[in-house]
């Protein structure tokens, strides 16, 4: 069952940026999160939703930001890359790595071993398709939690 939420929390996961080492005379060890992280940091007019045109913008950016050899493709590798000077950085278990490859699958449409661009964008589409519970071009975190939570579209339908 969790394999059928893997494509949408892999890449809202991916959408948050590496934490900053917590600060050493906090007694919190986890950072607040702030409306510049996961989700609402696309969210460009601070008016509470991302909207189709604000996504689309943060997913580019996004892309461009993995793609670090500038090829115009991702390799699996960019795809899940991790700083590993970052605090509390760990490496990925195997069954983490077990879904990364899964979803690499999935994203590559065409099968050649990389996600273009076009299809990382399509992948970005789809998420914000299921997010958008309410279909009025918006959506929030909220929104993107209960849309996780609901049983996914029958993929063998999605793709006809």
């Amino acid at each position: 069952m969790f394999k059928k939420y893997l494509p949408l929390a892999v890449i809202l996961l991916a959408a948050v940026p590496a934490l900053a080492a917590p600060d050493q005379e906090t007694a919190n060890p986890r950072p607040a999160r702030s409306a510049t992280t996961g989700l609402m940091r696309y969210d460009a007019n601070k008016d509470g939703f991302v909207d189709r045109t604000e996504w689309t913008e943060g997913q580019e950016a996004r892309f461009k930001q993995l793609d670090t050899d500038k090829d115009g493709k991702l390799s699996k590798d960019e795809m899940f890359a991790r700083t590993p000077s970052a605090a509390g950085n760990v490496l990925p278990s195997d069954r983490q790595l077990e879904r990364q490859d899964a979803f690499f699958r999935r994203v590559d449409r065409d099968h050649d071993g990389f996600v273009s661009k076009a299809e990382f964008m399509a992948q970005a589409e789809r998420n914000f398709a299921r997010c958008d519970s309410d279909k009025d071009g918006r959506i929030n975190t909220a929104e993107c939690r209960q849309a996780l939570r609901r049983q996914p579209v029958d993929r063998a339908k999605q793709e006809r």
